[in-house]
């Protein structure tokens, strides 16, 4: 089969000779009768079907230097002006005039005439030509060297003055088409809009109706929407609506595709004139339909669509008419299910979701629809930690819906509105006034009047702190059924000039009791990132029965860590809930039973928190304002314990509660009652004392058990002995006088005064010197082993096994008179050494063994002043009580429970008693029930 004889279009060569021809002579030419075509006609089409699509054409085309001549054909047919109006849809009667005063374009041929309708040809084939120069132009710019050459040789122009003059669907199509792809550029992008195209291209929407033609008006106009700027300026240039009455027209798939993408860009960072335009072009219902769409690249720009539409608050109550609320939760509760879903997929719904609880008709639809579910998820949620301080801040438009906030805190929000306190602010950025509630719109209208009642919640707001101004209400603020009287004010507080006491009267108790105050001129507070956390706590806390979701541990740890951590001044909000819930008598019960009131001693008091047991942390120095704090919220607890109701509640939880009540009750008495009638009759006389030392050796019920148990004890011993002064350091184990004369020296110089008739000999070989008669009356058993009937009674060299000289020492200074003279220090090792299986304890045993109670007495003075004295420490405490001796368990004992002793040092020593005590809690409990009660180890103590 013969080979295709060439043409001359196979050349390139020969197409852009062609093009620069036609271009510097005009766009007429003489006809070819074979082919019934134009030179120029052939160029453009081999150009168009073979050149350029070839792999490498554009590149080619580019280096050949054909966009020049290309550029210049084009503004020539620009110049050449417009087909006639039958020639094709969509032309303007305007065209001809625009073409006119262009004015002819120089050639050698018959000029084409848009004005004679006797010669239709001239326009058909500039109508060609310009089909086949914009299909290659719009081809061209698909690269980017060839849109920054286009650019660079001020190819938009021409392209712009085309579109205006031309209003020929086939032609607005590919102008359009080049155009979008120029506009990828963002340099051309600036230009075009520069150059007046999206006046025109907007008007292509509503003129043109061919789909493809449309399809490229579209693409053209989203990519012009690169930055916000731009955004807006098609935003107000009416480019929106205009797509949107297309997408409410239920158009063709490929054009609603295109339409959504669109409308997706011009949405971004959405502002009011997009939202309107959107809204009066009728799109909300159809996005809203297309959210469901089968094709997944409609779906979800439709879905990002809405949630970018939320951001005006104008638009969202019609949106959430029209089934947004429900098309939003729906798909952030998918892609939270998916386990392929992002955060960064999320983050939008999630922001869209947070702005719908503005407005009160999309709050209740939230809440009809499981939104309240699915916002404490998030808060649960440590991946989506950076969405909280948003999430808490959309939940304070529930804060007046009773049945909202009921399920929010069966949902347990409390426990993490508390750990949101000390959380870092979110990186989110912040909502305009745009955002803002359109509950009440008129307050975006000056001129129009305020209605009385929202007149009426501004100024109760601005007087209780909620809001510094009137300018801070209304992006905020939207209660659900306004007007409606706000509910009732938290106590009012007198002035003070500084953050201090003062006194409160509650309505609930005849005693007075003390918040921290404020200044009534003072209406501005604090409002951080915690600010929403703390305003919803607050309306929790002015609840008839609060303590069953503020009175509880992790409630309780949040506040008094913002309370002491918060790097400036906490909120006065913060301390006012405190004060509330300390001040209520139905959160008394609650606050024995969690530890709270022990944790507040603690924490402000004391200053030692959950997290700095058993190492110190360092915090913010506000100790005396933190103690003050804390003295006045156990004050107000100690108003209600010792009321007639309190008193009947702590009876109750002491004799008929669950153990872990009674031991709780217990244990936060002596924090409590400060009536001697009350807590002896509770503590000493029903047993609740036993009970708390019961307790110590069992597994703790709270991570600072034993701390709060080591200062309870220690309270009820300043109740029990108020008359030793804390002030005072603790005393030492013992208080021995100077040493006296050692009387055993003397035998052991070489010329003993007198003469030893005695020696003892020990296991390592070693000989010491004695007198039997000395040894013998000190004690029986010695007595009985050198004066009697055994055979030792006849030796010089009397045998004493399992004794090393150390362990030997001491016992042979107690046999010959020595009391007090130092020798019994001798097997005492230094603290940090271990006493079990020392010579101290070697000694002890033999002391016992021997029957020397005096030695055995001297021996454990001996242990307490080397442990248990200046040098010691509470790490020393456990290893002395280790001995099992019933004298220096009470030593222990009372260096733990001395008053004046630093409160961490006396609970790692009761850690270390009740490690040593191990399983064996008797010994411990009397010793302990000995020094709180302040008697002798060994006599009667109350049951």
């Amino acid at each position: 089969m013969a080979a295709a004889k060439p043409t001359p279009t196979d050349s390139l060569s020969f197409c852009l000779a062609q093009l620069t021809a036609a271009a510097g002579e005009g766009l007429g030419g003489g006809k070819d009768t074979a082919t019934n075509e134009t030179p120029l006609g052939r160029a453009l089409l081999a150009l168009r079907t073979r050149h350029v699509k070839a792999a490498g054409g554009i590149e080619r085309f580019r280096a050949r230097g054909g966009l020049r001549p290309l550029l210049a054909l084009l503004r020539r047919a620009a110049a050449a002006g417009p087909a006639p109006s039958q020639a094709g849809p969509g032309s303007a009667p305007s065209s001809v005039e625009s073409a006119a005063s262009a004015g002819p374009a120089p050639s050698s041929g018959p000029a084409p005439s848009a004005v004679s309708p006797s010669t239709p040809s001239p326009p058909a084939r500039l109508r060609k030509t310009l089909d086949l120069a914009l299909s290659i132009l719009a081809n061209c710019c698909t690269e980017g060297a060839c849109r920054t050459e286009v650019r660079r040789l001020g190819g938009i122009v021409p392209l712009v003055t085309i579109l205006q003059c031309v209003k020929t669907d086939s032609i607005q199509n590919r102008t359009a088409r080049a155009l979008g792809n120029l506009a990828m550029e963002p340099e051309s992008c600036g230009d075009i809009h520069s150059a007046g195209a999206v006046p025109l291209l907007v008007e292509s929407l509503t003129a043109c109706q061919d789909s493809q033609c449309l399809q490229s008006v579209v693409r053209a106009l989203r990519n012009l929407a690169d930055s916000p700027q731009h955004r807006l300026a098609l935003a107000q240039q009416g480019a929106v609506r205009p797509l949107a009455e297309l997408l409410a027209a239920a158009p063709d798939p490929a054009l609603t595709l295109a339409l959504v993408r669109a409308l997706l860009e011009l949405s971004r960072g959405c502002s009011r004139a997009c939202a309107e335009q959107l809204s009066l072009g009728g799109a909300l219902g159809p996005l809203v339909s297309l959210a469901s769409h089968p094709k997944r690249a409609v779906r979800e720009a439709t879905i990002l669509i809405l949630a970018n539409l939320c951001a005006q608050g104008l638009v969202r109550p019609a949106l959430g008419n029209a089934g947004g609320v429900e098309v939003l939760l729906g798909e952030l509760r998918r892609r939270r299910g998916s386990s392929g879903a992002s955060p960064a997929s999320q983050q939008p719904l999630v922001r869209a979701v947070c702005l719908l609880c503005r407005e009160a008709i999309n709050r209740a639809r939230l809440r009809d629809a499981g939104g309240l579910e699915l916002l404490m998820g998030l808060l649960r949620d440590p991946r989506a930690s950076a969405w909280h301080p948003r999430v808490v801040a959309a939940l304070v438009g529930f804060l007046y819906d009773t049945g909202a906030l009921g399920r929010l805190q069966a949902l347990g929000l409390v426990p993490l509105l508390a750990g949101q306190l000390c959380g870092e602010a979110g990186d989110e950025e912040e909502e305009g006034r745009e955002a803002a509630s359109w509950d009440f719109p008129e307050e975006r209208t000056p001129e129009r009047a305020e209605a009385g009642s929202f007149r009426s919640l501004r100024s109760w707001l601005i007087s209780e702190g909620y809001a510094a101004g009137p300018g801070d209400i209304s992006p905020d603020w939207s209660p659900e059924r306004c007007p409606q009287p706000p509910p009732p004010p938290e106590p009012a507080e007198p002035a003070s000039p500084a953050p201090g006491p003062t006194l409160l009267r509650t309505p609930r108790t005849v005693r007075t009791v003390r918040t921290p105050g404020r200044s009534p001129g003072a209406a501005e507070e604090p409002w951080g990132h915690e600010g929403p956390a703390l305003l919803l706590l607050s309306r929790f806390s002015q609840a008839p029965d609060p303590s069953g979701a503020l009175v509880t541990g992790p409630a309780l740890c949040g506040l008094l860590a913002y309370v002491t951590g918060a790097p400036g001044p906490p909120s006065p909000r913060a301390l006012r809930i405190l004060a509330r819930l300390t001040c209520n008598p139905a959160c008394l019960e609650a606050f024995v039973r969690s530890y709270g009131a022990a944790l507040l001693r603690a924490w402000l008091v004391l200053g030692v928190a959950p997290d700095d047991w058993p190492s110190l942390g360092t915090r913010p120095d506000r100790s005396s304002q933190h103690r003050e704090l804390g003295e006045m919220l156990l004050q107000n607890l100690t108003v209600q314990a010792e009321s007639p109701f309190g008193v009947g509640a702590l009876t109750h939880l002491l004799l008929s509660g669950s153990p872990e009540d009674r031991v709780a009750c217990a244990l936060t008495l002596p924090f409590i009652c400060r009536k001697p009638s009350l807590w002896r009759r509770l503590l000493l006389d029903q047993g609740g004392l036993r009970l708390l030392l019961s307790a110590l050796t069992r597994p703790a019920p709270h991570p600072l058990f034993l701390f709060f148990a080591a200062d309870s004890l220690s309270c009820l011993q300043g109740l029990v002995s108020p008359t030793v002064s804390p002030a005072l350091p603790p005393a030492g184990p013992m208080d021995l006088d100077p040493p006296s004369p050692c009387l055993y020296e003397p035998l052991l110089g070489p010329a003993p005064i007198p003469a030893p008739d005695l020696h003892f000999l020990l296991d390592s070989g070693l000989r010491l010197p004695a007198q039997r008669a000395a040894s013998a009356t000190a004690s029986p058993f010695f007595r009985a082993l050198l004066a009697g009937s055994f055979a030792e009674a006849q030796m010089d060299l009397v045998p004493l096994r399992g004794l090393s000289p150390s362990a030997a020492w001491p016992i042979l200074h107690h046999l010959h008179g020595c009391r007090g003279c130092g020798a019994a220090l001798g097997p005492v090792p230094p603290p940090g050494q271990p006493l079990l299986g020392s010579e101290a304890e070697e000694a002890l045993e033999a002391a016992g063994r021997f029957l020397l109670p005096g030695l055995e007495e001297e021996l454990e003075e001996a242990v307490g002043r080397i442990h248990l004295g200046p040098q010691g420490g509470p790490e020393s405490v456990g290893e002395v009580f280790r001995l099992g001796r019933p004298r220096l368990a009470a030593h222990c004992a009372r260096w733990t429970l001395g008053p004046g002793q630093c409160p961490r040092k006396r609970a790692l020593a009761l850690v270390g008693l009740v490690e040593a005590a191990g399983e064996e809690a008797g010994p411990l409990t009397e010793a302990l029930l000995a020094v709180v009660m302040g008697v002798e180890l060994g006599a009667r103590v109350p049951a």
